[in-house]
């Protein structure tokens, strides 16, 4: 004998939790606002570190008789940009990845509403399925909001002109906003890994500082294994040796090789973690 499963009129499991309603929920947060007022303050905290120190570097050539992006900063608005990304996506930008994806489920276990939403009733596909979607699209819009006040505010402090590379050569003012947003891009893919761990522990704790700080935390670690130069080549396959890979972006010749390569390192670390989270959720015990 078949079980039946009555389902109310109307009901629609792909109607329950709509992505516009998860975002105003996520959006309303005061750590969402909180992330986003540091980023758009970080591109004014380096223009005045820059107007009281007298200019990037330090000195000539960074003191160093190397010339470097930092040195380059202050040469047009792309510029100041692309010193920001530099200077920002080894860590800072690896925290809002960590906090809207691992924050997300967490966060409902810790207030006890978790259950609540299962009940309402939201499948669990669906309701992970929201929550990552609106998670990522915050990442994104994180990403694209440090270099798009940096190259406002730089523009209108030194001006609109060509991308000056520290290697020689410069890019024209019209090919700099595309450059821009092709590392922009890839910084995004390459940090899909942050967070899909970060995702994956949210699913596996009612602690978001725990799913937040792990995450950061194997990031970093990652980056240390990437300095042991002992591993050789087997660095490769550690996505923290590719996150600066968009450099080859900001060259006279566009360079794919090193952006394809973390691209898809990243997103198989990625696919299989988010996969971890979806197949852990779906048989974990909900009672917070």
């Amino acid at each position: 004998m078949s079980a039946v499963t009555e389902v109310a009129p109307g009901y629609r499991a792909s109607r329950t939790l709509p992505l516009r309603v998860e975002a105003l929920r996520q959006w309303r947060r005061r750590r969402t606002l909180v992330m986003g007022g540091v980023l758009a303050a970080l591109p004014f905290i380096l223009m005045t570190a820059f107007a009281v120190g007298g200019g990037p570097g330090g000195g000539p050539n960074g003191g160093n008789g190397r010339i470097t992006l930092i040195d380059t900063a202050t040469a047009s608005g792309a510029n100041f940009a692309a010193t920001c990304l530099f200077v920002s996506a080894g860590f800072l930008l690896v925290v809002p990845v960590a906090l809207f994806c691992g924050d997300t489920v967490a966060s409902e276990a810790s207030w006890s509403s978790l259950r609540y939403l299962l009940a309402s009733p939201v499948p669990r596909a669906r309701l992970l399925w929201s929550k990552l979607v609106v998670a990522l699209g915050f990442s994104l819009a994180a990403m694209v909001l440090l270099p798009a006040v940096a190259l406002a505010a730089g523009t209108a402090a030194y001006g609109w002109g060509p991308l000056k590379l520290p290697a020689g050569g410069s890019l024209a003012a019209a090919e700099t906003v595309p450059r821009l947003a092709l590392v922009v891009a890839f910084v995004f893919v390459s940090q899909l890994v942050t967070a899909g761990l970060a995702f994956w522990l949210s699913t596996r704790t009612d602690a978001p500082l725990g799913a937040v700080g792990g995450a950061v935390g194997l990031t970093i670690v990652g980056n240390v294994l990437d300095a042991v130069t002992a591993l050789g080549s087997w660095r490769e396959f550690l996505p923290a040796h590719w996150q600066f890979a968009w450099a080859d972006a900001l060259q006279p010749h566009l360079e794919w090789g090193g952006m394809v390569k973390g691209a898809a390192v990243s997103v198989s670390y990625a696919l299989v973690l988010f996969a971890l989270a979806f197949r852990g959720f779906a048989r974990k015990d909900i009672v917070s």
